[in-house]
């Protein structure tokens, strides 16, 4: 089943007329609702000029190229794959109650 990855959010922080800081989000979707396949994990990083992320520039002059390149995309990707994995794929087995089980007589 294909996953559908949504850049959905980009909040900037403004210091002297620059991005110093960015709240950024995708969404990531697995299958369509109501399916078994369905699967959906919400992704957000806070990056700042200040570390070093990225350097600082006017609001306007970002693009979503720019943004985009800021999300640690590879990253989101192998955790969402595993929990894909673990949840939908390879479920954990759970145990399953034998409710007509019947205590044994003493002997």
């Amino acid at each position: 089943m294909a996953v559908t990855k949504t850049f959905n959010t980009a909040i900037p922080y403004l210091s002297a007329g620059k991005v110093v800081e960015w709240q950024l989000g995708s969404t990531y979707v697995n299958g369509v609702s109501g399916t078994p396949e369905y699967y959906v994990t919400d992704f957000e990083i806070t990056l700042n000029a200040n570390n070093g992320d990225f350097t600082p520039k006017a609001e306007a002059s970002w693009t979503k190229a720019d943004l985009e390149d800021l999300l640690p995309t590879s990253h989101w990707d192998a955790i969402f794959t595993s929990q894909v994995e673990s949840v939908i794929t390879n479920p954990p087995v759970n145990p399953v109650p034998d409710n007509n089980y019947v205590i044994p007589d003493e002997s």
